[in-house]
């Protein structure tokens, strides 16, 4: 991000922040309504797969809500460097890969170990690695604030800034050190489960394929996640191409790489699995029925 883009005109800026106010919005209700259907149901709750999807939702959503903010607050008013820091603190711990690797591991068991599916991973065991997943996110973040009070007087908390990720170190060296570790497990895991697809027998050979696709997909949400990283230097080799198109540019590289990439996260789970989708049908149906009985 820059701050030439504020050469967009006032009907540029408001279409721009409208379009991502809008399919932010859009985004973030279809998430809910996963999120809403979640809780409707103990099953779900008590299947350490879905606690862990539904944790990867409610992520996606937080950092969608606080990215789509950021990207207003630019076009409109500079806030304080804390709580400028503060915002991009909670898109850093919630840009999380681990979640990613967590889910791939708990497929790999189910795969490949399904007699021990069952005592590994338990719904007790899942919130306590949801609960270490957070632990080990806050230490890039933690590591972000170390750098900038070691680099920068304190007076800087106090100034108003235009709030960009850039104010951020967002390529610590425990942050490469998470993504490459996501990255192996997300390899190693493949394989597993490849190599099991082909060893089990034909009745399981439907669940170890859609295993192993889940956890293709997962690699592609790893490089989206790890997109939404490298956008400043996506941006500075555009910008230095064609410098005109600068604001469309910034613009551009933060709808794909921080907006659209959590609409994923239910296309994977929520609209391919044939226990959920059909749970979600039924409590919108509920819905529409409801609230057509409430108007009459």
């Amino acid at each position: 991000m820059n701050t030439s883009r504020h050469q967009d005109s006032l009907n540029d800026a408001f279409t721009k922040n409208f379009i991502s106010f809008a399919v932010g919005l859009i985004i973030n209700c279809i998430n809910g309504m996963f999120v809403y259907t979640y809780f409707k149901s103990k099953v779900f709750q008590q299947d350490p797969r879905y606690v862990l999807y539904i944790h990867l939702v409610i992520n996606d959503m937080i950092m969608l809500t606080v990215s789509v903010m950021l990207q207003i607050l630019t076009y409109t008013i500079p806030i304080m460097f804390g709580p400028c820091c503060f915002l991009l603190l909670i898109i850093i711990t919630t840009n999380n890969p681990l979640n990613l690797a967590s889910m791939a591991v708990e497929r790999y068991i189910a795969v490949c170990q399904p007699l021990r599916h069952s005592q590994v991973c338990t719904v007790q065991r899942t919130y306590a690695l949801i609960a270490l997943i957070w632990a080990v996110s806050f230490i890039p973040a933690i590591t972000d604030v170390i750098i900038i009070l070691t680099t920068q007087p304190l007076s800087v908390f106090s100034s108003k800034v235009l709030c960009y990720p850039s104010y951020m170190n967002l390529n610590s060296p425990p942050q490469v050190l998470l993504f490459s570790f996501v990255f192996l497990t997300l390899i190693i895991t493949y394989l597993k489960v490849l190599c099991a697809a082909r060893a089990v027998a034909a009745s399981n050979r439907a669940s170890a394929k859609n295993a192993h696709n889940t956890i293709l997909l997962h690699g592609v949400q790893l490089l989206l996640c790890m997109l939404s990283y490298i956008s400043p230097f996506i941006n500075l080799i555009l910008v230095t191409a064609w410098p005109r198109d600068s604001t469309k540019i910034f613009f551009s590289t933060f709808l794909f790489t921080n907006v659209l990439p959590r609409l994923l996260s239910p296309l994977i789970y929520g609209v391919r699995d044939r226990t959920f989708i059909p749970s979600l049908r039924s409590e919108i149906t509920f819905l529409k029925i409801f609230k057509r009985g409430r108007l009459k």
